[in-house]
């Protein structure tokens, strides 16, 4: 039977990330301490565990069908290959920073300084764009010294919270690029595993949409239906059901998480009562 092999992070914050949303979609994957490749027990799925900056190659040679990978490593490494849905998790953002005591008003400050990094590719283009010069200095981790011990004015490097550069004395200065996680596409897949593919990319999206959505049941009186109604945009209109108690009915739609708030106000201003609001663990529109 074909498989579709995905290769994933061997660690850190994405490998986590990676088996929830595999877990979130109902693959159940067989997976030890340290192991470095595991079956899915209940679809056609083989995971590899490997170093994020070495999947694109992989990807590139056809060794692995699809791998979920931080766009930043695309850029860097892989832009010849295809994502083919952006997952909504693992976000970061790829920065200069320089010292904290050092005055920065502009990129122009950066001409002809230092810059560590390990993502020589990526600031190279965007000094490029910026028609900036400057001397990089690769290294493969643990940027944040490079300043203290006097090897570069500057680094690049990612940034998530940013209390990693506030340890090391530093400052955000340059937002390059945003970034998240991704599920990118081998330009070797056969049409066995697009197939299959395309079963797991219908998962995926169903577990994002369910993310980002909240499932709410109100009751009102039938004379304030309509002007409730018109605050609920569901996913095609409000389902609204009578209850035991004559004049009153109870409602329930979707609302986007990020809307939750707002929607809430108005529907008690608008007479809502006995209102629930509940996760979604799937939706399939």
């Amino acid at each position: 039977m074909t498989k579709i092999k995905i290769a994933i992070q061997k660690s850190g914050r994405l490998n986590e990330d990676s088996i929830k949303i595999l877990k979130d979609c109902g693959i159940s994957i067989d997976n030890g301490k340290d192991q470095l490749k595991a079956l899915a027990r209940n679809f056609p799925l083989e995971v590899m565990f490997l170093r994020n900056g070495d999947i694109p190659q992989y990807l590139r040679d056809g060794v692995v069908d699809i791998a979920i990978i931080g766009e930043n490593v695309l850029v860097e490494k892989g832009e010849d290959i295809s994502i083919s849905q952006r997952l909504d998790f693992s976000k970061c953002r790829v920065s200069l920073a320089v010292p904290k005591d050092v005055a920065y008003t502009a990129i122009t400050d950066l001409n002809g300084k230092k810059i560590a990094t390990s993502y020589p590719n990526t600031v190279r283009q965007y000094l490029e764009k910026k028609g900036i010069t400057a001397e990089l200095h690769q290294i493969s981790g643990s940027v944040e010294i490079a300043p203290n011990i006097g090897l570069a004015d500057a680094i690049c490097d990612i940034v998530s919270s940013g209390s990693t550069l506030f340890k090391n004395n530093l400052k955000e200065v340059e937002v390059m690029l945003t970034s998240e996680a991704v599920l990118a596409v081998s330009p070797q897949i056969s049409d066995e595993a697009s197939k299959i593919l395309k079963k797991l990319e219908f998962r995926i999206q169903s577990v994002l949409k369910a993310r980002k959505s909240k499932y709410i049941l109100l009751n009102a009186p039938n004379h304030k239906i309509d002007a409730i109604v018109k605050l609920l945009p569901g996913m095609r209109s409000p389902t609204v059901l009578p209850l035991a108690e004559e004049g009153w009915s109870s409602i329930h739609t979707v609302i986007q998480k990020n809307e939750f708030w707002e929607v809430i106000d108005e529907l008690k201003a608008a007479g809502a009562e006995g209102i629930l609001v509940c996760p979604i663990e799937k939706m399939v529109l």
